[in-house]
């Protein structure tokens, strides 16, 4: 069974800076796309931004430009680099790697940003 384990969460004020990190039980270069998705109080899981097994990036317009999803060099650790938060990125952030039929969900770290 795959483990999949978020870290970094916490409050940050607007316009902070703050860094989540994943990490698998295997390798994240054997899965097909490894992502991060949110959940904010009262809404559906929605997908922040995703990084395939050959480095591409793709993000949701809402993070465009302000989240940055990465990489180790020793591909052990996916990143979120998230700069000029706002109100609205409050919500439980939750890692998810692809193995092509099956999803592996961590249980998710909680992201505030409030003054």
């Amino acid at each position: 069974q795959v483990q999949v384990a978020e870290s970094g969460g916490g409050l940050v004020q607007p316009g902070g800076s703050l860094r989540l990190s994943c990490a698998a039980s295997r390798s994240i270069s054997s899965f097909n796309v490894m992502g991060w998705y949110r959940q904010a109080p009262g809404k559906q899981r929605e997908l922040v931004a995703t990084i395939t097994s050959r480095g591409g990036t793709a993000y949701t317009d809402s993070v465009k430009g302000r989240f940055t999803i990465s990489t180790d060099n020793a591909k052990t650790i996916v990143y979120l680099q998230m700069n000029s938060v706002k109100p609205e990125d409050t919500a439980v952030y939750y890692c998810l790697a692809n193995d092509i039929h099956i999803n592996y969900w961590g249980k998710g770290t909680l992201v505030t940003v409030s003054s």
